[in-house]
């Protein structure tokens, strides 16, 4: 859990380093120089301005190419969610485990390691499948919020509104809406029942909530919208409503 939670932190490191960089704030062309823009940022710019003309307004362009990104990475997320699952269902395994080889010492540490190789092996899981997906995922995602911010950046685009939102403008309300559904969705997956994703459960909606009142509101809508997605995803994975029904809820690793 705390090289998961390393990850999340490195990755955060590198959306803010990725933000911070010159081009952040620059204006977006289609002669725009370089790789990443050319490749990246600029044909994400040419297809929200597609669904725009199709659909009426660059909130809805917005909307549509969300979608259609979170549904491209669907099976990546999916295979991540699972892999979480998974890890969850082993947890009191693990956790036995850990107990059992508390001692320090190097011998120790040997069974304790070989012992949880092996029960991973036996239910064939593999925990490094859950943290590849985000390295796949992190490039469109971070050109995403590039796309949105250089096109409010570039004088000939005039972001407009969605619902009574100023898209090219800060928004905390809409910075906490989005920061709510994040809360909704790691309560429905991952975190719920884990107590060693406890902390996670909250800290990352605040994160949320801080990056989206730093950032235009167009990038809360594509975390309002992709999290309505990941909302969808974690009722038939993990089937939440059915899992309180059926059996007691586990808090702190106690049932209630």
């Amino acid at each position: 859990m705390k090289k998961r939670l390393g990850l999340i932190v490195m990755l955060s490191a590198v959306v803010f380093l990725l933000a911070g960089c010159t081009e952040f704030n620059e204006p977006i062309y289609a002669d725009s120089e370089g790789f990443w823009n050319k490749y990246i940022v600029w044909p994400l710019v040419s297809l929200i301005t597609l669904f725009k003309e199709l659909l009426g307004t660059y909130g809805y362009g917005i909307v549509a190419v969300t979608v259609i990104i979170r549904l491209v990475l669907l099976p990546l997320m999916i295979k991540q969610t699972k892999s979480s699952k998974e890890m969850q269902e082993i947890q009191p395994e693990l956790n036995a485990l850990k107990e059992k080889y508390k001692s320090k010492d190097a011998v120790t540490q040997e069974k304790y390691r070989t012992e949880m190789q092996t029960l991973m092996t036996e239910r064939k899981i593999n925990p490094v499948a859950g943290c590849l997906p985000i390295f796949i995922q992190m490039p469109i995602l971070i050109g995403f919020y590039h796309a949105i911010s250089r096109m409010n950046s570039t004088p000939e685009i005039e972001l407009g509104t969605f619902l009574w939102f100023e898209l090219a403008e800060r928004s905390i309300t809409f910075a906490i809406i989005a920061g709510i559904m994040q809360f909704i969705v790691l309560r429905t997956g991952p975190a719920m029942g884990n107590p060693q994703m406890k902390m996670m459960m909250y800290i990352m909606p605040i994160f949320i909530v801080v990056i989206g009142t730093i950032l235009p509101a167009a990038l809360s809508l594509y975390w309002v919208i992709g999290n309505i997605i990941s909302m969808i995803q974690n009722f038939f994975i993990y089937k939440p409503f059915k899992k309180e029904e059926g059996e007691p809820a586990k808090v702190g690793g106690k049932k209630k």
